[in-house]
């Protein structure tokens, strides 16, 4: 990390500011006959989830082939993956809180997800919609984290330079995409990441 403090703030939404209650799936797995772990793990396969998060194909398309790879008659299938998908997440918290603190220290924060069409939806729903000063969404670029591009459109929507753009992602390979743009990148592990950013904004509590 730099001696001098980050000028700005870029942050992930799912998996970081956005959580998932496992419990969702799991119990829509088990109302189906399903495997535990087999909706995330089939939605996550990178050959369906790239085309979808790229913006070449909508968020129903997507959905479509994750219930086309179910071990279920097509109808079941498509009723299992509806229902699991009702649910969008909650807010977490704390790490709400800590965006606004870094806005209201006059830090500019930029949302930089991969996601499909139903991100702004999904903000809305969440109350999210206003509390950043940029959305990066991977599928109004057509390009997705970790291509240098992605960063390279975040950090000028931002208005800063890479090297004072702090980026915090739990994927590891965003994490290392943003390294490779010069910016300094945390992965995040949890709320007991917070000291650290803020002592990397000097900000504080």
């Amino acid at each position: 990390m730099h001696r001098q403090p980050a000028q700005a703030l870029l942050i992930d939404l799912d998996g970081v500011l956005r959580r998932w209650d496992p419990a969702v799936p799991a119990a829509v797995e088990q109302k189906y006959g399903l495997e535990p772990g087999a909706l995330l793990a089939t939605a996550m396969n990178w050959e369906l989830l790239r085309p979808a998060v790229a913006g070449e194909i909508t968020d129903a398309e997507w959905m479509w082939l994750v219930a086309s790879r179910l071990p279920l008659e097509e109808d079941v299938a498509k009723a299992a993956v509806a229902e699991w998908q009702q649910y969008r997440g909650e807010v977490d918290p704390e790490v709400l809180a800590f965006v606004r603190e870094v806005r209201a220290a006059g830090r500019p924060v930029g949302l930089a997800t991969n996601a499909t069409e139903l991100l702004r939806g999904d903000l809305d729903l969440l109350s999210l919609a206003d509390e950043f000063d940029t959305i990066v969404s991977s599928w109004e670029l057509k390009i997705h984290k970790p291509a240098p591009e992605f960063f390279e459109r975040a950090c000028a929507a931002l208005g800063v330079e890479a090297p004072w753009v702090l980026f915090v992602d739990d994927d590891d390979r965003a994490v290392r995409g943003a390294r490779a743009m010069k910016m300094p990148a945390l992965r995040w592990s949890g709320a007991q990441d917070l000291p650290y950013l803020r002592k990397a904004l000097d900000i504080s509590a």
